[in-house]
């Protein structure tokens, strides 16, 4: 059983990038579907789908790749706030990763959103994550 079902995520979309697979599967909850969702909007995925298997829901994740060399266009995906250790920010002090290049992943009061659009609502939250 996996106690941080978004780090698991995270893990398995790296995995699948370093050995150039062009699908994942991961367990579907709330907030890997969110998640799942930015990417896509962001662009950093080619699509995703739901599906039940067995009575259990899973997200099906196409990952996107560029050239004929079939570079990853995610170059690195990291976990900020674990469950032993939350990194709050308030809206004053939103992350830039590499100077807006990347996006870091905020779970705030009106649902998960990039750093941008926090900062755009002037709100902060958990930062889940960064990738670029």
């Amino acid at each position: 059983m996996v106690t941080d079902t978004i780090s698991d995520m995270l893990t398995r979309i790296r995995n699948a990038n370093m050995v150039k697979h062009q699908i994942v599967q991961i367990p579907s909850t709330k907030m890997s579907l969110a998640i799942t969702a930015i990417l896509k909007e962001e662009g950093f995925i080619e699509d995703f789908e739901n599906y039940i298997e067995n009575a259990k829901k899973y997200l099906l994740i196409s990952l996107k790749y560029s050239g004929k060399s079939r570079k990853p266009v995610i170059c690195k995906i990291e976990r900020v706030s674990k469950p032993g250790l939350r990194v709050y920010t308030n809206s004053k002090k939103l992350p830039r990763v590499l100077d807006d290049l990347g996006i870091a992943i905020i779970s705030t009061s009106r649902g998960v959103m990039t750093n941008l659009k926090a900062k755009e609502l002037g709100i902060g939250g958990e930062v889940l994550c960064y990738i670029w």
